[in-house]
C-alpha cells in the first residue's frame, strides 16, 4: 500500500503542477491552483497520520453520482443500463439533498480527501446540490456533464465556485458525439466550452474509449483542437459493455497497452495538458483503485458502491459515514483480491469478476456474517 499511496501522491502533484504551468497567464486561475495544491500536499499529511493512527486508508477521490435525471439517451449509457439515471423513478429509495451531499464532502475534506468527481444522470440538474458542495472550498470537484444544459448563468456560476470544474463527455469529434448522444449535442458542447474560454476558466472533456475510436481520439491534431477551445484537462474512459451485444467495442489487453504507450508519447508532447485514462492507468499503480483503493462510489441514495461499473453495496454513507464505509466487508473483501488474486489485464477488473462480487453480497466473510 505505501507504494501505491507514493504513486498516488505523485500523480496528483503532477497533474497540480500541470494545471500551474497552464494557467501561467490566467492569474485568478493560477492563485487558485496554487493554494489547492497547498492544500493537497496538507491532504497526504491528514490521510497518512489516519494510516498510522487508526490503520484505514483513506482514497484521495471520491465519485458521487448526484442525480438520476439526465436530459439525453445516450447509446450504451452505463448509469441507464444499471438503473442508476432513471429520471426520477424509484429504483433508488430517494436522492440525497444538498445538505446531506455538503456534509458528506465536509467529512471526507477532513479525511484528506482532495477530489469528488461529481456525475449522474446529469449533475446540472441538481444545481442546488453544486451550489451546497462548492461550498467544502477544500476540496476539488470535477463536475462531468453532457454541457447542453450549461448556459451563460451556469458559466457564470462556475466563473465563482472555481473548485467545480465542468468536464464535458464526448466521443471524439461531431459524427461521434453526434451519433452516441443525438444530433446536435457536440455544437452544443462546444458553444459551453466557448462560454468557459471567454471567462478564461479551467474545463476539460471525458471521452469514451473504444476499439473503434482511440486512434482518433489520441491523435495529435484532435488533441491540438481541444487545446485551441481551452481545454485543461482530457479524461479517456475506456468502454465497460454493460449492453448486450457491445463486446467488441471493449478494449483487450493488447489495446489497453498500446493506448497506455500512445498516452506515454502525448504527455511529453502535451508537457501543461492533464491527460488520465480511466481504469488503464490502474495497471501502473498495481491494480483496480476501486473500494477505497483509491476512489469508491456514492449512488444518488447514499449506497456505497466499489465503483460507477460495480453497482453492488453493503454499506450506507449516512449510516456509517465514510470512515465506517471504508471498513465495511464487501470494500474489505475487493481490496483485498485487487491487491493479491485478480490480476488487472488493462480493462475493468469488477467488471470481469461481477459474478463473484455478487457472491460475496449473499455470503459475508465468517466474521461478519
Amino acid at each position: 500500500m505505501d507504494n501505491l499511496a507514493f504513486y498516488l501522491r505523485s500523480i496528483i502533484r503532477d497533474m497540480m503542477g500541470r494545471a500551474c504551468r497552464n494557467l501561467a497567464g490566467n492569474p485568478r486561475e493560477a492563485l487558485f491552483a496554487l493554494r489547492m495544491a497547498r492544500r493537497f500536499r496538507q491532504s497526504e499529511r491528514v490521510r497518512a497520520r489516519i494510516a498510522k493512527a487508526e490503520g484505514l486508508e483513506v482514497p484521495p477521490s471520491l465519485i458521487a453520482s448526484i442525480a438520476v435525471d439526465c436530459n439525453l439517451r445516450c447509446q450504451g449509457c452505463y448509469a441507464r443500463a444499471s438503473g442508476l439515471a432513471t429520471d426520477g423513478c424509484a429504483t433508488h429509495h430517494r436522492m440525497l439533498t444538498a445538505a446531506q451531499w455538503h456534509a458528506i464532502f465536509e467529512e471526507a475534506a477532513t479525511l484528506g480527501v482532495n477530489f469528488a468527481l461529481l456525475a449522474g444522470g446529469e449533475p446540472l440538474t441538481r444545481r442546488n446540490v453544486l451550489e451546497a458542495v462548492a461550498g467544502v472550498d477544500d476540496m476539488l470537484f470535477p463536475v462531468f456533464t453532457n454541457g447542453t444544459l450549461l448556459d451563460d448563468s451556469y458559466a457564470d456560476f462556475f466563473a465563482r465556485r472555481l473548485n467545480l470544474i465542468p468536464i464535458f463527455s464526448i466521443e471524439g469529434n461531431a459524427d461521434g458525439t453526434d451519433a452516441r448522444r443525438g444530433a446536435g449535442v457536440y455544437a452544443q458542447v462546444r458553444e459551453a466550452m466557448r462560454r468557459l474560454a471567454d471567462r478564461q476558466l479551467f474545463f476539460g472533456v471525458s471521452i469514451t474509449v473504444t476499439t473503434a475510436n482511440y486512434h482518433a481520439v489520441t491523435a495529435p491534431a484532435f488533441i491540438d483542437d481541444l487545446q485551441a477551445m481551452g481545454c485543461k484537462s482530457v479524461v479517456y474512459v475506456e468502454y465497460v459493455p454493460v449492453v448486450p451485444g457491445t463486446d467488441t467495442l471493449a478494449l483487450r489487453e493488447t489495446h489497453a497497452t498500446e493506448l497506455a504507450r500512445i498516452l506515454d508519447a502525448r504527455r511529453n508532447a502535451f508537457a501543461d495538458l492533464i491527460l488520465l485514462s480511466f481504469p488503464g492507468d490502474e495497471k501502473e499503480l498495481g491494480g483496480c483503485l476501486a473500494s477505497g483503493r483509491g476512489f469508491f462510489h456514492i449512488a444518488p441514495d447514499g449506497s456505497a458502491e466499489p465503483c460507477p461499473f460495480a453497482s453492488h453495496s453493503d454499506s450506507h454513507v449516512l449510516q456509517l459515514g465514510l470512515r465506517g464505509t471504508l471498513r465495511s466487508p464487501l470494500f474489505r473483501r475487493l481490496r483485498e483480491a485487487t491487491r493479491t488474486d485478480w490480476s488487472h489485464t488493462g480493462g475493468c477488473t469488477l467488471f470481469e469478476h461481477r459474478a463473484a462480487i455478487q457472491t460475496w453480497l449473499t455470503s459475508p466473510p465468517a466474521e461478519h456474517a
